[in-house]
């Protein structure tokens, strides 16, 4: 598997708690799993950001049950989704790994670390924000566009990237030509609403934050790299603000000009980030 690209990966099996759960790997070297945003399957990475990450060491991508290629139901907790993903892990093999997880997914990475810190090494947190109630909310402008069945390049423009930024749109292009190069990625998108609304029910229990797990957060000496957009319209990477002091072993990077999909805008030197920090932080 080392030898493939991620615009080639095979799609693997492996079963979990009885489903049929796909996924793809790419790279050699230590493991790092990457989780997904809401709606988002393992064609809707950006092959350049994996192979990038895949230099340094094996990428996993992997479909929650239920949606893209995987069988079965989508948790309906963080904690359910934390555990999906240890039990996956173990399932390939993998007992101690990086995780990796952008905007829904770096929701269940936070979940994971805190509730599974034995297994997890590293947390790189794209595109996402922590527990508890932040400061400013999701805008009008993403739930405008974020429930459409298929979202368009325009609608992409607003949702992961900076439309006022020209240096922003060319990378939003640049980026849905390499991921729709894969054939048939629009159709394995989940599109229904009680689809959509299983993520939705998951994420309010994780901001309700009644196991506190904020304050867990600002304890934990795992390593954790937090990397977001000056311009999210979604999880506004100004919600790290309070935490920075407070944290024990994070780091925050912040672009400009950027917004919900960082990874995309900047695939290169989001995974040389990654791999510097995998390299160096220690707990």
């Amino acid at each position: 598997m080392a030898s493939q690209s991620a615009a080639t990966a095979t799609t693997e099996y492996v079963e979990v708690d009885g489903d049929k759960i796909a996924y793809r790997s790419v790279g050699a070297g230590s493991p790092m799993l990457l989780l997904n945003r809401m709606r988002g399957t393992i064609d809707t990475w950006d092959p350049l950001f994996l192979d990038q990450l895949a230099e340094t060491n094996r990428v996993i991508t992997v479909d929650y049950p239920g949606i893209g290629y995987s069988a079965g139901t989508l948790p309906s907790s963080m904690s359910g989704a934390a555990t999906f993903a240890i039990s996956f892990a173990s399932a390939i093999n993998v007992q101690r790994f990086a995780v990796l997880g952008w905007s829904w997914g770096g929701l269940v990475s936070q979940t994971l670390l805190l509730e599974h810190p034995q297994q997890v090494s590293h947390a790189i947190l794209v595109g996402t924000n922590p527990p508890g109630k932040d400061r400013i909310p999701l805008q009008q402008v993403f739930l405008e566009r974020a429930f459409k069945p298929i979202n368009d390049l325009a609608d992409e423009e607003v949702l992961f990237f900076e439309p006022k930024s020209d240096v922003s749109l060319k990378a939003a292009r640049a980026s849905r030509d390499r991921i729709y190069a894969r054939p048939g990625v629009a159709s394995r998108i989940p599109s229904t609403m009680e689809e959509i609304k299983a993520y939705i029910e998951a994420a309010e229990v994780f901001f309700n934050d009644d196991a506190d797990q904020r304050k867990k957060l600002t304890e934990t000496r795992t390593p954790i790299l937090i990397v977001c957009g000056d311009n999210d319209t979604s999880t506004a990477g100004q919600n790290w603000f309070p935490l920075v002091g407070k944290m024990r072993n994070a780091q925050l990077i912040v672009y400009p000009e950027t917004g919900h999909g960082p990874q995309h805008q900047y695939p290169e030197l989001t995974a040389k980030y990654v791999a510097t920090f995998l390299r160096h932080a220690v707990s």
